[in-house]
């Protein structure tokens, strides 16, 4: 074998084995993103409805307004 091929006793030792497991950041990460969705879905309903289009609060939260934008843009 030449000098080359030789491997180095750096690359000899082990490397230490990682364990397999779900972290906390991990299980933070699978409630933390959806929950920051929902908060910003709602704060974009009240900030386009309220601030920007000027209705009511307690419309936001009605069955019949989201109805009627659901009828209004997917209207034939």
């Amino acid at each position: 074998m030449s000098a080359q091929n030789k491997p180095k006793p750096e690359e000899d030792k082990q490397q230490p084995v990682k364990r397999g497991g779900v972290s906390k950041w991990t299980i933070i990460q699978w409630f933390l993103i959806p929950l920051l969705l929902i908060a910003a879905l709602a704060g974009g309903l009240v900030a386009g409805y309220v601030i920007i289009g000027k209705r009511e609060l307690s419309d936001v939260l009605q069955w019949s307004t989201w109805k009627h934008v659901y009828d209004l843009v997917f209207a034939p």
